[in-house]
């Protein structure tokens, strides 16, 4: 364990301390089956703007995005102000009055650490009144900043996953940790500082600004995707998704590459069109999503695709593809039971649909999942009005929560958030 951070008390140090293991993402939950496809009631409703990434510490829901109001479920309860950033209690829906932290800018990445501190990252720069830049800790039980957690990070970041003391991040910042990072970095959970052992050249944008949009971990920290406009990492060939091998010593650039996401798939719209991705929670394999187009088989574009994890060497192809027919998914969760999707898609199980539902296709409004092994679209099929997508899926022992920018989920009124129980 790393000694302790002076500006703390050993008391508040000893709660947000981590222990060298890896920490409860989404690719480390398996459930063994299907979801129920009827939310619980108790979730409370985001009234304004966008649910973009949700964490769970111990009883407490932690929901981040770009929003100002929220209230709780039932009818008569107040509306009350909330900014980009808000707790409740997942078994009894409470909205915590404690944990109201103002946070200036977008909150587009969450991670649990432990004894109640969250990991956040996005576009703000202050929390609570404190400069923080774009990645910070505040305790959900006690709304305090960590101050002694130093990364210093001076830009966008999209994307974080911690593992342990190690905390990845992506976006399109240069400076992160105390050292020049371009898109990527591996920071201590602790202080903030960049690992040196972690530092990966990540060059030509196929479009617009260079970024890492996703980043995925395996459970066991042993290899990590990332993905973004990169066409180049370390100076080798890597069309827009790149595999990194985490283990111990110095991590290092797979041998892993594929040319499946070298199409255009709409450059003319999108500067990447990759969306989410996560790991089975063996780490035996993992599945990217993406937005693009209805231009058919011969592409990625609008699909979901399986790849094995402990594949190397280049030309890579996926397991499994399942086409939405152009429409855009933007994330997803693997449980082992099923790999659940969420955008904007009207069906699945649609290759040869292109804007309309063609031969095979099954209507999934907004959110599904798809048999892990096969590849096809399973019977769940809950519904969601579409608006832009579900951003946040995230798989937890009791269920699944889902964030995006609507209201209605399960066909019930759920604003903005929802949560779908294991049974």
């Amino acid at each position: 364990m790393r000694p302790f951070i002076a500006c703390l008390t050993a008391t508040s140090l000893a709660a947000f301390a981590v222990p060298a293991v890896a920490s409860a993402a989404s690719a480390d939950i398996a459930q063994s089956k299907v979801v129920s496809d009827n939310p619980v009631n108790n979730t409370p409703h985001v009234l304004d703007g966008t649910v973009r990434t949700i964490a769970v510490t111990g009883s407490l829901v932690v929901v981040g995005g770009n929003f100002t109001e929220v209230r709780e479920a039932g009818s008569g309860k107040p509306t009350l102000k909330r900014n980009n950033l808000f707790a409740y209690d997942m078994g009894t829906g409470k909205i915590s009055t404690t944990f109201v932290p103002k946070v200036d800018g977008t909150v587009h990445a969450l991670q649990a650490g432990t004894g109640g501190w969250v990991y956040m990252a996005g576009t703000f720069k202050n929390v609570n009144g404190r400069k923080t830049g774009t990645v910070a800790s505040i305790r959900a039980t006690t709304n305090q900043v960590h101050t002694g957690f130093k990364p210093n990070v001076n830009y966008r970041v999209t994307t974080m996953v911690r593992r342990g003391l190690r905390l990845y991040i992506g976006g399109s910042f240069t400076q992160a940790g105390g050292k020049a990072r371009t898109a990527l970095a591996r920071l201590d959970a602790l202080t903030g500082a960049a690992d040196t052992g972690f530092n990966f050249t990540i060059t030509k944008p196929r479009s617009g600004t260079l970024k890492v949009y996703r980043l995925a971990v395996d459970p066991a920290d042993s290899r990590m995707v990332i993905n973004g406009t990169f066409t180049q990492v370390n100076g080798q060939s890597r069309h827009q998704i790149a595999m990194i091998n985490t283990g111990s010593g110095a991590a290092k650039l797979s041998t892993w590459s594929t040319g499946r996401y070298a199409t255009p798939c709409n450059l003319a719209a999108f500067d990447t069109y990759m969306r989410g991705m996560d790991f089975s929670p063996d780490g035996k394999y993992f599945v990217v999503v993406t937005t693009g187009g209805p231009y058919g088989t011969s592409q990625l574009c609008d699909s979901a695709a399986r790849w094995e994890a402990g594949r190397t060497g280049s030309g890579q192809d996926p397991t499994w593809v399942n086409w939405t027919g152009g429409d855009t998914l933007l994330s997803t969760t693997v449980t082992g039971a099923a790999v659940y999707v969420g955008g904007h898609q009207r069906w699945l199980d649609n290759p040869y649909g292109r804007d309309h539902a063609g031969p095979g296709a099954v209507s999934r409004p907004g959110i599904g999942a798809i048999n892990p092994q096969t590849g096809k679209a399973l019977a769940w099929n809950p519904t969601r009005t579409l608006g832009h997508g579900v951003e946040a899926l995230v798989a937890h022992p009791k269920g699944l929560l889902v964030g995006s920018d609507t209201d209605q989920l399960g066909r019930e009124y759920h604003g903005r958030i929802g949560m779908f129980p294991l049974g």
